[in-house]
């Protein structure tokens, strides 16, 4: 097994959320009139790299969910009803929560889901943790193979276009328009930065596909259940793309886990240059974004992107003999 690696901050505890009681009254009254009974319990989501209220609430008549509130001047608002409309689309093979209802009052957007009893993942990964994370993927998947009408007319972007207009930012360094961000220096980046910006220019071609992806396929974007099976959450920015695409993405931390995550990743059939440059590519985004300065979502998403960065560019540099 090689070295583990750990972030600063847990990915259970890197949000920085209002509590229940920090909800305008009149917004808690709604909440708890839509929910049938008054809020007796409440529990903020410790995961996730948002400041708005992501919370599960119990009522006294027992009845359980998992509630989202945003200000309407907030964009995290658009990003929740953007969530609601893709989740209530997905296939009935994708587990995943599903919302229960939306309102607007008192300024903000509400969002109700299905209450999932489960926990984020801790690491190290827990190796049947991963295989249950990666098997809900691989079902997910199959089923989003040829995503319906209803998901399409939300307004799916497709991954070779994030991946140009967004993660290409070893292109940016290598002509001079980017500076080297102050946590590669240290690393494999400056030597082969001509060897990133290549990768990650190959990469858009071979990561097309019309599959419907995650986009966000994080350990922090999964609960594990009692039962022991995997749900997939925050259904926010998914992307038509090649499936193995979110899987290097999720992989990146069992990589850091010490865990042979080329292994894991065998059984997608993913092309090795298309898994170098999506590391490529994933390492220049967040290692860019670890250099932008204290972030108005979680002090703990700069300290996640440099960690997650870092290890996309070791496992790169394991895979090349760098």
């Amino acid at each position: 097994m090689r070295p583990i690696s750990l972030p600063d901050v847990a990915y259970g505890t890197t949000a920085v959320r209002p509590d229940w009681q920090d909800l305008p009254k009149r917004l808690q009254r709604a909440i708890s009139t839509r929910l049938g009974a008054p809020v007796t319990f409440a529990r903020s989501a410790g995961g996730g790299f948002t400041r708005a209220f992501a919370a599960v609430l119990r009522t006294e008549s027992g009845l359980g969910a998992f509630v989202k509130a945003a200000a309407l001047k907030d964009p995290t608002s658009e990003w929740y009803a953007r969530e609601a409309a893709i989740t209530a689309a997905l296939p009935e093979a994708v587990d995943a929560a599903r919302p229960l209802w939306t309102m607007v009052d008192a300024g903000h957007f509400v969002l109700c889901l299905e209450l999932v009893d489960g926990h984020v993942p801790a690491l190290p990964w827990d190796p049947a943790e991963l295989t249950a994370a990666l098997a809900a993927w691989s079902t997910a998947a199959d089923a989003l193979a040829r995503p319906s009408g209803d998901l399409l007319a939300v307004g799916i972007p497709t991954l070779p276009e994030i991946l140009r207009s967004e993660m290409s930012w070893w292109s940016e360094v290598a002509a001079g328009r980017e500076p080297m961000p102050r946590t590669a220096q240290r690393t494999v980046a400056p030597a082969h930065l001509a060897d990133l910006a290549g990768l990650e220019r190959a990469l858009p071609p071979l990561a097309a596909d019309s599959s419907l992806l995650h986009g966000d396929l994080r350990i922090d974007n999964v609960l594990i259940g009692r039962d022991g099976r995997a749900r997939l959450c925050d259904w926010t920015w998914p992307c038509l793309g090649a499936p193995w695409f979110d899987t290097v993405t999720l992989l990146v931390s069992a990589f850091a886990s010490g865990l042979d995550a080329d292994a894991y990743l065998e059984p997608w059939d993913a092309p090795a240059e298309g898994v170098d440059g999506a590391l490529a590519a994933l390492a220049g985004y967040w290692l860019v974004r670890a250099d932008g300065g204290p972030s108005s979502a979680s002090p703990h998403s700069r300290q996640h992107q440099r960690f997650s960065g870092e290890q996309a560019l070791a496992w790169l540099a394991s895979r090349r003999g760098w």
